[in-house]
């Protein structure tokens, strides 16, 4: 009797278990595969290698060269390979020869700045197709850590400062990463707000203020997204690494939020084996990056010992084949197939984003949009002649062309320095009948002379950010406040275009006609700019975060452990602000900030009328309308923030909800917002519960959080609820 060769047998296997799994729910699945795997095939699923040759260990060769993580599967039961990519704004490469070159969204702060959930889904679910097409089935994606440090290198990787939003914003980007039948990943729980000594900070933090904060954004993220992976952070918090906190993982993650779904390390955040699977790490990441791969031999020999009960190693394991169950990897395998993404498509969504992210800070005697009487306009600064900034670090993709601007910015990592080439010069020029000449801006005076002898001047601003460093402070970088300062004085006529991560300063805006605030915005940011400054579209973004007047202001006016040695140990004091994160500090502190959360002008005007709010089946809905009282057609975005009369809150008010209208002129709708519960209570500790105190609540409609427009009053009745619950 002749045996059947084994590559054969073994694909029979696996279509037998996929055939048999078909009716089957994913914990069923997971619970046939773990039942039939070996004790090497158990540890083989939780350990990740770097899929990039790192530190003298050679990637797989199985692994996708330059890629973030690889993961063996299981051939015989239908398990594929896990092929990991960091995919924040677009599907990165890790450096090298041959970067990949594919299509990147703005930064994850932009995004946050449209206020459009609608614009996020779209954004994820691009990437994750072209993370499919790039051969990855598991993206780490889905960054949500608020700007509790507005100066942190990674803010613009996140959504924004308020719970709420960000939780929202990243949810719905997680979800459309997932559509593609791949895992999206949020991140990084939790705590991981700076980059100073990530490895070894350690975060102290009640829990009541942690849940109403920095957690709250996880959770609303968690439920709206449903994401396969948790990444756990590099830092301490509470006195534990967060990757072998029991109290984050098991407790608030796992039974509070009933999380189904795995737990991957940061890389580099593994410090043990024992405790770390005990206390709900699931799977050690690009093991290279560790001092020892405590997931692998290690992990097998705890278990055969007893050191971690095989129903622990059992539980990782049926959490991971699991979530590949629950989201298609089995039935729909990823293959190399790049020739089939659809770039000009996909640029298209990354611009519609890119446009309605952009925030119009100030426009003084409508300077914007421009009129296109100007006959000679200045362009100054940024390198806006050949594209626009993008973020560093492992969020990086390289744009389709390569590199605007070569070999500017650090040579090792988190650099270089990239640039799309998108240039907002050329887009401008495009649409316009005036002759540009462009300045780089390294002289100040040369530049002045420039706008002295044009009709406009557009300064160009720059402050690149990146993973593993900070910005010392809230200044523009390399001078160029002195820059902007010389032209405006030289020009009253001078617009000023921010390409930033973070909040930064501006000593010199009294001076300047107008400020754009316009993000790192992508694969074709420079023709979204274009068409936001000729106004072919409306300013519609509006700040995810606070632009403070001075680092005074802050609660931490110095960044945590900055004057800390290299590499030692430190304590970052979060009760300082506790839950009051950005505007709440603000509205605590009675601190008048440069520019509020939630600002941003129009091109066009709105009125608001008919604001009334109704307790309704335990939940708060609030309905007004908004009209387009203006001449142009544009897009507003009316705020509602609530508030408990008498100080019991962390600050006077929060946000509890918000619509965004595109309204042609003259043009009126009506909106219902229905108000996110905990928005309305304090978490209580001791009880482990949401408590809605009973009592009179004011609730207030307003286009920034510095700007209300409309108040009404409600009475709510006591309602309490579980951690995990709303």
């Amino acid at each position: 009797m002749k045996t059947k060769p084994k590559s054969v047998a073994l694909a029979v296997s696996a279509a037998l278990f996929l055939q048999t799994a078909q009716a089957a729910t994913p914990d069923e699945r997971a619970s046939q595969a773990v039942a039939q795997m070996t004790m090497a095939e158990k540890i083989q699923t939780v350990f990740a290698y770097f899929s990039t040759d790192f530190k003298g260990v050679a990637r797989p060769k199985e692994g996708v060269p330059q890629a973030a993580g690889f993961i063996y599967g299981v051939e015989r039961l239908g398990i594929p390979h896990q092929q990991l990519t960091d995919a924040g704004i677009g599907v990165a490469s890790q450096r090298g020869e041959k970067v990949r070159e594919r299509t990147a969204l703005p930064a994850g702060i932009a995004t946050a700045a449209t206020w459009n959930p609608a614009l996020a889904y779209a954004g994820g679910a691009m990437i994750g197709k072209e993370a499919r097409l790039s051969g990855h089935n598991v993206l780490l994606a889905g960054g949500v850590n608020l700007v509790r440090e507005p100066r942190n290198g990674r803010n613009f990787e996140y959504g924004g400062e308020d719970p709420l939003l960000a939780g929202i914003m990243v949810g719905e980007q997680i979800r459309g990463i997932q559509s593609n039948h791949v895992i999206s990943t949020l991140k990084h729980f939790a705590f991981n707000d700076q980059e100073t000594g990530r490895n070894h900070h350690d975060t102290k933090i009640g829990e009541a203020a942690a849940r109403m904060s920095d957690l709250l954004a996880f959770q609303i993220a968690l439920e709206r997204g449903d994401p396969g992976s948790v990444m756990c952070s590099y830092n301490r918090v509470r006195g534990d690494y967060a990757c072998e906190s029991d109290w984050l993982l098991n407790k608030v993650l796992k039974r509070d939020w009933g999380f189904k779904g795995y737990v991957m390390s940061d890389w580099g955040a593994t410090h043990s084996t024992i405790p770390a699977a005990l206390r709900g790490l699931d799977q050690q990441s690009g093991w290279p990056f560790d001092k020892s791969p405590y997931f692998k031999d290690a992990l097998q020999e705890a278990v055969e010992n007893g050191h971690v009960p095989e129903a622990r190693l059992n539980d990782m394991v049926h959490r991971i084949v699991r979530t590949m169950a629950k989201h298609g990897l089995m039935e729909h395998p990823v293959q190399i197939e790049p020739e089939k993404i659809d770039f000009a498509a996909h640029a298209k969504i990354s611009q519609a984003d890119a446009e309605e992210s952009i925030v119009l800070l100030k426009n003084d005697k409508g300077l914007l949009p421009l009129s296109g009487s100007d006959k000679r306009i200045a362009i100054i600064g940024g390198h806006a002649d050949a594209g626009v900034l993008s973020g560093g670090g492992s969020a990086q993709v390289y744009p389709v062309g390569g590199l605007a601007v070569p070999n500017e910015g650090p040579t090792e990592f988190p650099g270089p320095i990239v640039y799309f080439p998108s240039s907002p010069m050329k887009s401008l020029a495009a649409r316009s009948n005036a002759k540009f000449v462009y300045h780089d801006g390294k002289d100040a005076a040369a530049a002045a002379k420039l706008a002295a002898d044009s009709d406009l001047a557009i300064v160009f601003a720059n402050q690149w950010t990146a993973e593993s460093v900070d910005q010392p402070d809230l200044s523009l970088p390399n001078g160029q406040d002195a820059v902007i300062a010389a032209v405006a004085k030289a020009n009253p006529r001078t617009v000023v275009v921010l390409q930033t991560g973070s909040p930064v300063t501006m000593p010199w805006l009294a001076s300047a006609g107008a400020v754009v605030e316009a993000w790192y915005p992508g694969t074709l940011g420079g023709e979204a700019i274009a068409r936001v400054l000729t106004g072919e579209v409306d300013a519609s973004g509006r700040l995810p975060m606070t632009f403070p007047a001075s680092e005074s202001q802050l609660p931490h006016p110095k960044v945590n452990g900055s004057d800390a040695p290299r590499d030692t140990r430190f304590l970052v004091d979060y009760d300082v602000e506790g839950a009051a994160v950005g505007y709440k500090w603000f509205d605590k502190r009675k601190q008048t900030p440069l520019f509020a959360f939630g600002h941003g002008l129009s091109y066009t005007s709105f009125a608001y009328t008919g604001l009334q709010a109704v307790a309704k089946d335990g939940s708060l809905v609030v309905t007004f309308t908004t009209q387009n009282s203006g001449k142009r057609d544009g897009k507003a975005v009316p705020q509602v923030y609530v508030a408990k009369p008498g100080g019991a809150w962390e600050a006077p008010k929060r946000l509890g909800g918000w619509d965004k209208l595109a309204l042609k002129a003259g043009e009126r709708r009506a909106s219902s917002v229905t108000i996110d519960p905990r928005t309305l209570a304090l978490f209580d500790a001791k009880s482990n519960k949401w408590k809605i105190a009973a009592g009179e609540y004011v609730v207030t409609l307003a286009t920034a959080a510095d700007a209300p427009v409309g108040t009404v009053k409600v009475r709510l009745p006591a309602r309490e609820f579980a951690a995990g619950g709303r």
